[in-house]
C-alpha cells in the first residue's frame, strides 16, 4: 500500500488550498489534512507529530512547508518523501517581518480579509484570480484572526532550516510558480541545490498560491513524485 501523505496548509488556509490533490490523491492512498496549530513553528510540528502514522509523506504550502521541514527535523526516519510548494525556509527578513506587522495590525482592527489578501498579491494570481480571491475570503472567514495571527506570528518566528535541508536523505519535490513574487525562482534553485535528493518543478502560469493557481498541473507533478520510488535507509 502506499504510504499516507499529510497535507499542511498554508498561511490562514484550510482544507480548500488542496481540494483538488485531495480529492485525486486519496484514491490511491490515505491522505491527512493537518491544519497548523501552535504559537510557532516548532509548536505546530511537534502537535502534528503526536497524531502522524508512524512512516508517512509530507506535501506543505508557504507556512505548512516550514511545519513540514520541521517533522522533517524532527523525525527524519519516519518521514519517506516531502513536497515544498512556494516554501521560504530561512529566517523572515526584517522588512518582511514589519510589513507583516502592519497586516496583523489591521486583523486586530476588523480587516482580516484585508490582511490576509496582502499575503497573497492579486498580481501572480493569473486568469483564476477572482475565485482565488473567492476561497480565500472564504478560508479567512472559516479559520479567524485568531488563526491569522498565530500563523502571522510563526512566520514571523520560523527557524532557518538550512541544516535539516543539507542532512535531508528523502525525495523531495521543490515546486514554486514561475509569477511568484514572495518567494521568487532564486530561491526555490537555493533550496533544492541543499537538498541531496531533491527535483525542481518550476510551474508556468503561477504565483505564490500554486494548488488553487494550477490545481491540475500541480496534482499531476505530485503524483509522479508520490510514485517514484523512496530511498533505501
Amino acid at each position: 500500500m502506499n504510504e499516507p501523505v499529510i497535507l499542511i496548509p498554508g498561511l490562514c488556509c484550510d482544507a480548500r488550498l488542496f481540494a483538488h490533490q485531495i480529492l485525486h490523491l486519496s484514491l490511491h492512498r490515505p491522505v491527512m489534512l493537518a491544519q497548523p496549530k501552535g504559537a510557532t513553528v516548532e509548536e505546530m510540528s511537534a502537535a502534528l507529530l503526536a497524531h502522524a502514522p508512524p512512516k508517512f509523506a509530507l506535501i506543505g504550502m508557504g507556512l505548512g512547508g516550514d511545519v513540514a521541514l520541521d517533522l522533517l527535523r524532527r523525525a527524519m526516519d519516519r518521514v519517506t518523501r516531502i513536497a515544498l510548494l512556494s516554501t521560504d525556509p530561512m529566517t523572515e527578513a526584517p522588512a518582511v517581518a514589519a510589513a507583516r506587522e502592519a497586516r496583523m495590525v489591521a486583523a486586530r482592527s476588523g480587516r482580516l480579509f484585508q490582511a490576509v489578501a496582502g499575503e497573497y498579491p492579486a498580481a501572480d494570481m493569473g486568469p483564476r484570480r477572482a475565485e482565488i480571491e473567492t476561497t480565500l475570503r472564504g478560508m479567512a472567514d472559516h479559520l479567524g484572526e485568531g488563526v491569522y495571527l498565530a500563523h502571522s506570528r510563526a512566520m514571523q518566528r520560523r527557524p532557518d532550516q538550512q541544516k535539516t535541508m543539507r542532512r535531508a536523505n528523502v525525495p523531495a519535490l521543490i515546486m514554486g510558480g514561475m509569477q511568484d513574487t514572495l518567494v521568487p525562482r532564486r530561491r526555490h534553485d537555493f533550496v533544492a541545490g541543499l537538498m541531496p535528493f531533491a527535483t525542481l518543478h518550476m510551474q508556468e502560469g503561477a504565483g505564490h498560491l500554486l494548488p488553487l493557481e494550477q490545481p491540475e498541473a500541480v496534482t499531476a507533478a505530485l503524483e509522479t513524485f508520490l510514485r517514484g520510488p523512496m530511498l533505501l535507509r
